[in-house]
């Protein structure tokens, strides 16, 4: 059987689902892009091409070679955009959680089904059908579950609001051990500067105590002011609307000293190793223009 084990953001990875980029079904049509930033380059013409994006994420899997982490592969689904993996599942303690994600990425969870079948019938959770929630929104930090989600109001208004109010209530009921604790995320469908697609797009743990954050991708202030007191405001990286929009929050932890980061990340990469970080530069800019990075083409498994 598959052990799965995730109780943070960044101890040490041990196990791992890496996105597939093979057959990721090419340039979609403007009216089938599900989020502005994708929307954005096809009408500019610069939607990412199949090389560049095989190329990006062999770089990635490599680190990941290089530091011992077990890598499983989504299995592929002819012309389907396989890429981010986070969304279609993630791991709390020993649980393995099937979301209900947008009906224009379902198929995507049925590449993960051999998987489920190597875990304990009794450690799969399947979301209620009322609940709605991606991974990416998802951010394990200890003692803490926090969860990006939209209000009623949000979730019913913008197509890229994932995660509602009901799925939040039914984690903290399906792990009462853990503080849920939700936070409201500022929505655009049709600009990519001003949308938190998901919690990992505007904050995310690194380190033992540590945290990237985009001040405005949150609706309400005293939600900064909670993780600002939480982390320490020293322990704080925030970053800018444009590094908000060049995904600079959306990195991925191998263990509390490494992190995996776009090598034109200048300033956080730097201020990274400042705070005495080992930093693994790949490139990922072609991929980011789908709006997800690198925590969101990641699902880990298990961490020691």
């Amino acid at each position: 059987m598959l052990e799965i084990n995730v109780h943070n953001e960044t101890s040490r990875l041990e196990a791992v689902v890496l996105g597939l980029p093979d057959d990721f079904g090419g340039t979609p049509k403007v009216e089938e892009c599900y989020d502005p930033k994708s929307r954005e380059f096809v009408l500019k013409g610069l939607f990412p091409n199949q090389q560049s994006i095989i190329e990006e994420m062999n770089a990635v899997l490599n680190v990941f070679i290089k530091y011992d982490v077990k890598v499983y592969r989504p299995e592929n689904i002819p012309s389907l955009n396989q890429i981010f993996c986070r969304d279609i599942g993630f791991v709390i303690e020993d649980k393995f959680i099937i979301p209900n994600i947008i009906s224009d990425r379902s198929d995507e969870v049925d590449a993960l089904a051999y998987l489920h079948l190597q875990i304990e019938e009794g450690s799969i959770i399947n979301m209620p059908e009322n609940t709605r929630v991606e991974g990416g929104d998802v951010m394990l930090c200890n003692e803490y579950v926090f969860v990006g989600y939209s209000e009623a109001q949000d979730f019913e208004k913008y197509q890229v609001s994932r995660t509602n109010k009901a799925a939040v209530e039914f984690l903290q009921i399906a792990f009462p051990n853990k503080q849920i604790k939700g936070f409201e995320l500022n929505k655009s469908d049709i600009n990519p500067r001003e949308n938190a697609l998901h919690l990992d797009c505007c904050f995310q743990p690194i380190g033992n105590n540590s945290a990237i954050i985009y001040k405005d991708g949150f609706k309400n202030l005293s939600d900064v002011d909670f993780l600002t007191d939480y982390f320490g405001a020293k322990n704080i990286i925030f970053i800018t609307k444009d590094e908000m929009y060049q995904m600079n929050s959306n990195v991925f932890s191998i263990s509390p000293q490494v992190i995996i980061s776009e090598k034109n990340f200048h300033r956080l990469n730097d201020e990274l190793r400042k705070r005495g970080f080992t930093v693994e530069e790949v490139p990922y800019a072609e991929i980011s223009k789908m709006e997800g990075l690198l925590r969101c083409s990641t699902l880990p498994l298990r961490r020691r």
